[in-house]
């Protein structure tokens, strides 16, 4: 399937609809721009080989963008953090993601955001809220912290925002 901006916007869109969390949807809107597409280099193929993305998101503090690209990682992961550096690659296979959303809370844009609690995460895997919710800075801190005091535990900075995954057609 060959996308357009419109296309992407609705993409975009139908994501921030399963949103439950009015801060970061508005954070999010603030930081989309109108999609535009630029070649971007394939580090995993032959020499100069490119592929077309669409630039989505932008944060001026962070300097985090997120892309679409139907090529290279996509189509089963098209959402990536970009950089518009000199580099002008399409980054590393850990930056794409399948859902916009999942691009956006790996990205530094969502540091911004008073979101991050600490949790303790038991040896299943489960996970507890341990903070109420804080700035990133502050919450690492407590989370190394408890690190140093319990090192036989396993403590994460993570948000709590239920942004809901797409439904299979």
């Amino acid at each position: 399937m060959l996308i357009d901006a419109e296309s992407l916007k609705l993409l975009i869109e139908t994501e921030l609809i399963r949103v439950q969390d009015t801060r970061v949807v508005s954070h999010v809107q603030a930081m989309l721009l109108e999609p535009y597409a630029i070649m971007r280099n394939w580090d995993y193929g032959t020499q100069g080989q490119q592929y077309l993305c669409w630039m989505v998101l932008k944060d001026t503090v962070t300097s985090a963008e997120i892309g679409y690209c139907e090529d290279g990682f996509g189509p089963k992961c098209p959402w990536g953090l970009i950089s518009s550096g000199e580099d002008q690659t399409m980054g590393m296979d850990s930056g794409w993601f399948s859902t916009f959303m999942d691009a956006y809370f790996e990205s530094f844009a969502c540091t911004t955001l008073p979101i991050w609690r600490v949790f303790r995460v038991e040896p299943d895997g489960a996970k507890a809220p341990l903070t109420a919710e804080g700035d990133w800075d502050a919450t690492w801190r407590e989370v190394m912290q408890l690190r140093e005091n319990d090192p036989g535990r396993r403590y994460d900075c993570e948000h709590s925002i239920s942004y809901g995954q797409l439904a299979a057609s």
